[in-house]
């Protein structure tokens, strides 16, 4: 069983930066691909960034390409998500995921384990 907890969230003015973090517990990441989603109020879930196991691999939502850093840590069990350059349709609540799926599959199928969230909310 894999534990996921976000953190690094919060209020951030249009144009400021915010870094997610994703630590694991339980179980090591090391084979899993790790990704970052999110859910705007009133809205569908929706794929931000994937990364797959061994980092050598990187996917990003068209509307965060140029913006978004998605990294890992595989000592630290840790994924991360640097966000710049934000707007404020960037406000949702961001989630952390694990799959057991080839990174390149991470949007086909539903992850194995689910982070509870972290608020990021931007200002105009």
């Amino acid at each position: 069983q894999v534990q996921l907890v976000e953190s690094g969230g919060g209020l951030v003015q249009a144009g400021g930066s915010l870094r997610l973090s994703c630590a694991a517990t339980g179980r090591t990441l090391g084979r899993y691909a790790m990704g970052w989603f999110r859910q705007a109020p009133g809205k569908e879930r929706e794929f931000v960034a994937a990364i797959s196991w061994s980092g050598g691999s990187t996917y990003y939502a068209d509307s965060v390409k140029g913006r978004f850093t998605i990294s890992r840590d595989n000592a630290e069990n840790t994924v991360f998500l640097q966000m710049n350059s934000l707007r404020p349709e960037d406000t949702a609540v961001y989630y952390c995921a694990a799959s057991s799926s080839p990174v390149v599959s991470f949007t086909a199928r539903p992850p194995n384990y689910w982070g509870q969230g972290t608020q990021v909310t931007v200002s105009s």
